[in-house]
C-alpha cells in the first residue's frame, strides 16, 4: 500500500468517525430538546387543567349551597317575566303555527353566614323558562281557527345552562377580590398537581406558589422558588372579562435530573457503542501502522541478511577456490589458514540462524529453560570470555565492578550467557572508536542488578523505546556497516522475563548506553 493512499484512508477513517460521533451528538442533544419541548407542554397541560379543577371546585361548592337555600323555601327578592310570541302562516299544509317562549328571572339576596364567603350578602339571580308550540289547521270554508289543536307540542324546561352561566357571572363579580387564601387551600392545590402532574407522566418533586400581581400569596409550598426555565405559571379565577390578577406558578428543582433519566438508556448505549466503534478504529489504525512499520523492517531484515550473508559466502567460496590452486594445496599453513576463516564464517552464519530460531521458539513457547541455581558473577565471567579476544583486537576494554556480596539467581546457564553475550557483543558492534566497556552488580533489596556501561554511539529516545522488538534496528539507509537483524536485544528482553527479571536501557547520543538487568535473588 503506497504512503499516499495509506494517509488518505486513514484521513477518510477519521473524518468518518468524527461525523458519527457529531451524529450521536446532534441525535442526543435533539431527543434531550424535545423531552425538554415535551415536558414544558405537560407541565403547562397539567397547569391549565388544575386551574380550571380549582375554579369549577369552588363554584360548585357555593352553587350548590345556593340551590340548597332555594330549595329549603325562600323567597325571591323580586322577580321579572318577559314573553316572546311568534305567529307563522304556512299556506301549503292550511296551518297556523303559534310559538310562545317566556322567560321568568327571579333575584334572590344570600346572606353570608350561609355562603361562608366573607361577604354581606350575595346577590343571586335564577332563570327558567316556558316554551310552547301549537299547530292549529284553519277551516277550508270560514277561515276561522279551529280551536281544538290538532297537534300541540308543549315544553317546559329549566335553563340550567343559562341559570349556570348566570349565577357564574355573578359568582365571579362578587368573589373578584376575595382573599385567595379563603378561596383554596394548600392541600387541594398540591393534590390536585400531583395527581394531574402522574397523569401526564411527571413524575418528579414539585413545588407550587399562587401569586397576586406578582406578589407570593400564602398559597404556596415550603420551598419554591421562581426559577426561571424551570417555572411554568397559569391565570387562575378569571373575572368575567377573562382577566386575573392571581397566577399559579410550579416549580420542578431537579427537571434537567428528570429529562437526563429520560435519555438515559439511550444516551449510555449511544457511548457504548461510539466508544467501541472509536477503540476498533484505533486499533485498526494502530494494527495498520504496527504492519506497515513491520513490513518496513522485514524488508530492512531481508536487505541486511542478504547483505552479511553474501559476505561469509564470498569468503567461503574464495577460501575453497584458493585451497583448490595447486600452488596453495601444498602449503599446510595457509591451507588451514583458509579452513579457519571458512569455519569462522560458517560460526557466524550458523548463530544468525540461531537467533531466528530461537526467537521463533520462544514466540511459540516451545524453547525448553530449564533453570538451576548459579553464580551470576560466573556468567559475567565467562560471558566476557567470548568477547575479550575482539575488544583486545580493537585496542579497548571490559573492567568488572562485581560488588554485590551475593550473586546467586535461578537461571538457565546457557541462555543467560547469551544474554549478557548480546549486550556485550551490541557495545562493541555500536562503538566506532576502541571500545569501552565496564560491568557493575549490587544488591537492590531482595534483587541483584547487573549493568552494563560503554561509551559508544548511544541512542535517540526514540530508538530506545524500539530497541527490544524483533527486527528492529535504528535505521541507517542502505549501509550496511553494523552487522546484525536486530534479533540480539529481541532475544535478550523474552529471556530476561522469562526469568522472573526486567531489563531497561538508558542512553544519550554519541554517550554510550547503559543496559540494566534486574534478578531475584535466592538464598
Amino acid at each position: 500500500m503506497g504512503k499516499k493512499l495509506f494517509i488518505m484512508l486513514i484521513v477518510l477513517m477519521s473524518l468518518s468517525l468524527i461525523g458519527i460521533i457529531f451524529v450521536q451528538v446532534y441525535f442526543i442533544n435533539n431527543s434531550l430538546q424535545n423531552e425538554k419541548n415535551q415536558f414544558t407542554l405537560n407541565a403547562k397541560r397539567s397547569l391549565s387543567f388544575v386551574s380550571d379543577a380549582i375554579e369549577d371546585k369552588e363554584f360548585k361548592r357555593f352553587s350548590e349551597k345556593m340551590y340548597r337555600l332555594i330549595a329549603s323555601g325562600a323567597v325571591a327578592d323580586s322577580t321579572a317575566f318577559s314573553e316572546l310570541r311568534i305567529i307563522t302562516e304556512d299556506p301549503s299544509q292550511n296551518q297556523t303555527i303559534i310559538y310562545r317562549n317566556g322567560i321568568l328571572e327571579e333575584s334572590y339576596k344570600v346572606p353570608s353566614l350561609f355562603l361562608d364567603i366573607g361577604l354581606d350578602s350575595v346577590s343571586i339571580s335564577r332563570t327558567s323558562s316556558q316554551r310552547e308550540t301549537t299547530i292549529y289547521n284553519r277551516n277550508p270554508i270560514e277561515g276561522n281557527l279551529n280551536i281544538p289543536s290538532e297537534k300541540k307540542v308543549f315544553e317546559f324546561s329549566k335553563l340550567s345552562e343559562l341559570d349556570k352561566k348566570r349565577f357564574e357571572t355573578t359568582y365571579r363579580d362578587q368573589f373578584k377580590n376575595y382573599p385567595i387564601y379563603k378561596r383554596v387551600s394548600i392541600e387541594d392545590v398540591e393534590n390536585m398537581l400531583k395527581r394531574q402532574l402522574h397523569d401526564d407522566g411527571i413524575d418528579t418533586e414539585f413545588e407550587f406558589a399562587i401569586y397576586d400581581k406578582d406578589l407570593a400569596t400564602k398559597v404556596q409550598s415550603n420551598n419554591f422558588e421562581m426559577i426561571k426555565g424551570s417555572t411554568y405559571g397559569v391565570p387562575l379565577f378569571l373575572d368575567n372579562n377573562n382577566e386575573s390578577t392571581y397566577r399559579l406558578y410550579v416549580n420542578f428543582p431537579d427537571r434537567n435530573k428528570f429529562l437526563f433519566r429520560n435519555i438515559l438508556g439511550m444516551t449510555i448505549l449511544s457511548i457504548v457503542f461510539t466508544s467501541i466503534i472509536i477503540f476498533a478504529f484505533g486499533s485498526a489504525i494502530h494494527q495498520l501502522i504496527q504492519q506497515r512499520q513491520i513490513s518496513q523492517i522485514k524488508s530492512d531484515f531481508i536487505n541486511n541478511m542478504t547483505h552479511e550473508f553474501k559476505t561469509p559466502i564470498a569468503t567461503i567460496n574464495l577460501a575453497l577456490d584458493s585451497i583448490k590452486n595447486p600452488k596453495i594445496i601444498n602449503d599446510q599453513e595457509k591451507v588451514m589458514r583458509y579452513l579457519n576463516m571458512i569455519k569462522d564464517e560458517n560460526k557466524r552464519m550458523h548463530a544468525q540462524v540461531e537467533n531466528v530460531l530461537r526467537i521463533s521458539k520462544l514466540e511459540k513457547n516451545e524453547l525448553n529453560i530449564s533453570k538451576e541455581r548459579v553464580k551470576l558473577h560466573d556468567l559475567i565471567h565467562d560471558a566476557i570470555t567470548h568477547v575479550e579476544l575482539i575488544v583486545e583486537d580493537r585496542q579497548g576494554y571490559i573492567k568488572t565492578h562485581l560488588d554485590a556480596e551475593k550473586s546467586s539467581v535461578l537461571a538457565n546457564e546457557t541462555h543467560f550467557t547469551n544474554v549478557i553475550v548480546n549486550i556485550l557483543d551490541n557495545a562493541i558492534k555500536y562503538s566506532d572508536n576502541a571500545p569501552k566497556i565496564d560491568v557493575f552488580t549490587e544488591l537492590v533489596g531482595t534483587n541483584i542488578l547487573l549493568k552494563i556501561s560503554d561509551q559508544g554511539n548511544g541512542m535517540s529516545k526514540q530508538v530506545q523505546k524500539k530497541v527490544f522488538e524483533k527486527f528492529y534496528r535504528e535505521h541507517t539507509g542502505n549501509v550496511h556497516n553494523i552487522k546484525g537483524h536486530g534479533l540480539g536485544l529481541a532475544y535478550v528482553k523474552r529471556i530476561v522475563e522469562d526469568h522472573q527479571g526486567h531489563i531497561s536501557v538508558e542512553s544519550e547520543k554519541g554517550k554510550g548506553s547503559t543496559f540494566t538487568i534486574k534478578l531475584p535473588l535466592i538464598s
